[in-house]
């Protein structure tokens, strides 16, 4: 199988990586990043550099079986809602118009829980009208994982290690046990095994679990 990944250089992607490099039925790996990174060797890799703000630059996706995105970015590090905007949608709806023209069969999409085109929150909105704008795409099958609040190994935001300290908390008092804290290295396990699946459609933070129990 060929993989063509966006986001390869987060920390769901880097988990997803390795994975695919341990399974042999993977015998390429198309990484689309910013930048090359660090510490990734292998035969199987084929890294293409690409400046994101200019899509009439890339050159043709590859031909694959499975595309994965998990490219994202905070709100934080983007600096405001509009370039958040512009990579979290823009950037991902664009690889995935051009994967669906090439022939891409398979979608893999993730994406976040309470994911609402509709929702008043901007995160969620956001997620939700790039759902419904891949969903719109001619793939013949979409995985589209809304994994909750993400685990990260070695996270160096506070807010973020405070909020999963939070539910943590909660969770040991039996609540909001639906939205326990998921490790990336779970998602990562999941679209490995969507993509040798017939899955389509979408799966909340239970449905992840249960495919890597």
């Amino acid at each position: 199988m060929k993989a063509i990944i966006l986001g390869a250089t987060g920390a769901v992607g880097r988990d997803l990586v390795q994975e695919l490099l341990q399974d042999g039925s993977f015998t390429e790996l198309y990484l689309l990043v910013r930048r090359i990174p660090e510490g990734l060797s292998s035969p199987k890799l084929r890294i293409q550099v690409l400046d994101f703000d200019q899509p009439d630059q890339w050159p043709e996706l590859p031909q694959a079986d499975v595309l994965f995105s998990c490219l994202g970015t905070t709100l934080c590090d983007a600096g405001s809602q509009a370039a958040q905007y512009r990579v979290d949608y823009g950037y991902q709806y664009e690889v995935a118009r051009r994967a669906a023209a090439r022939g891409v069969p398979h979608y893999v999409l993730v994406s976040a829980w309470g994911a609402k085109a509709s929702s008043r929150s901007f995160y969620t909105r956001m997620k939700g009208e790039l759902e419904a704008a891949v969903q719109a795409l001619p793939f013949r099958r979409i995985s589209i994982l809304r994994p909750p609040l993400l685990e990260r190994r070695g996270s160096t935001r506070g807010g973020e290690r405070l909020a999963t300290a939070l539910l943590r908390g909660l969770n040991r008092l039996g609540l909001f046990g639906v939205l326990r804290p998921m490790p990336t290295e779970v998602v990562a396990r999941c679209m490995h095994t969507l993509a040798t699946s017939q899955h389509s459609g979408i799966l909340e933070p239970r449905d992840i679990w249960s495919y890597t129990d």
